[in-house]
Order: C-alpha cells, then structure tokens, then sequence
C-alpha cells in the first residue's frame, strides 16, 4: 500500500493530511478467510487439549479399577481361607 499525501478543500472546510490506500477487494476477502481459518484452529487446539486430559483421567481411572480388582481379589481369597 501507498501512502499519499491529500490536500484539499471539500466545500466546507480545508482538508489536509495522509491517506492511505485503499484495500482491494481481494485483500479483503483473505483477510476474513485468514480470521476463519484462525478461529477454526484454535478450536481444533483447544478440543485437542480437551481430548488428551480425557485420556489421561480414563487412564488413571483404569489403574484404580485395576488396583480395586486386586484387593478385592485378596480379600476373597482370605474370606475364603477364613471359611475353610
């Protein structure tokens, strides 16, 4: 983009100063793509970070269900003992 310098008189007051050039169509455009694209991706992220605590809380959940099979299993095995 350019910049040019403006003067000029509008009809009602005297105008000065810098204008910028304008932003095409197509410039645009990119823009709002570049902003969905953005957007879609931190969604993508943050349900990817979701997923990976999931998998860790599922797996201590296993090895609690895992050591409470084994207890429960000992304490069998002695109540049965207990019987005999």
């Amino acid at each position: 983009m350019t910049v040019n310098l403006r003067a000029g008189y509008d009809g009602s007051r005297f105008i000065w100063g810098y204008e910028m050039a304008k932003k095409s169509k197509l410039t645009q455009v990119a823009v709002k793509i570049g902003t969905a694209v953005g957007k879609a991706d931190r969604t993508a992220h943050k349900v990817a970070r979701a997923g990976g605590v999931a998998k860790a809380e599922l797996e201590d959940i296993a090895k609690q269900i895992d050591a409470l099979k084994r207890q429960l299993q000992k304490t069998t095995n002695r109540l049965k003992a207990a019987l005999r």
